[in-house]
């Protein structure tokens, strides 16, 4: 009997200015947390505090994280929430879940019992979708880090360089 390894190459970040990992139980527990523990880190990095760029970064990481712990959660399974600050002025939020399935094209559409990717889709400047081998699946966003520019949908090429992966499905609306 022969045994064959797979190797999947997973790119890893450029230079960013800042990144922050940290795994969160599969509960609404841990998704509050995720959200506090994520406003922490950005003021640690000189967010003010109640800001509109630290508002709207906390709003998406609560949306995604609710999502991860709704939607992909597995029993004894948890999330991964990943903050990066791109080079192009950006902050990439990323959170992991344990379940492989793209989100549908329609669940970007208001649907009894959530608007939570409208939302996202209302701050981000881009966000989407990629698969986290060798099961599960990362949601991404990117929110400005600087005062202007909240949802305003550009594509910077620099951020591609610190986090974006080839594989990754783009939300519509996007560049």
């Amino acid at each position: 009997m022969t045994s064959e390894s797979v190797e999947i190459e997973i790119p890893q970040p450029a230079t960013c200015a800042a990144q922050f990992t940290q795994l969160f139980s599969g509960t609404r527990r841990g998704a509050r947390l995720a959200r506090l523990l994520a406003v922490e880190q950005l003021v640690a990095w000189g967010w003010p505090r109640g800001g509109e760029r630290i508002d709207a970064a906390a709003l998406v990481v609560a949306e995604l994280a609710a999502n991860a712990v709704t939607h992909g959660r597995l029993d004894g399974r948890g999330f991964r929430l990943g903050l990066a600050l791109l080079p192009a002025g950006r902050l990439r939020i990323e959170v992991t879940d344990p379940r492989g399935e793209h989100l549908p094209a329609a669940s970007r559409e208001a649907v009894e019992g959530g608007r939570g990717l409208i939302i996202v889709d209302a701050l981000a400047a881009d966000w989407g979708v990629h698969p986290y081998p060798p099961s599960g699946k990362t949601v991404w966003a990117e929110v400005s880090a600087t005062r202007t520019g909240i949802g305003i949908r550009h594509r910077a090429t620099s951020a591609s360089d610190c986090v974006h992966r080839p594989d990754e499905q783009r939300a519509p609306g996007g560049d």
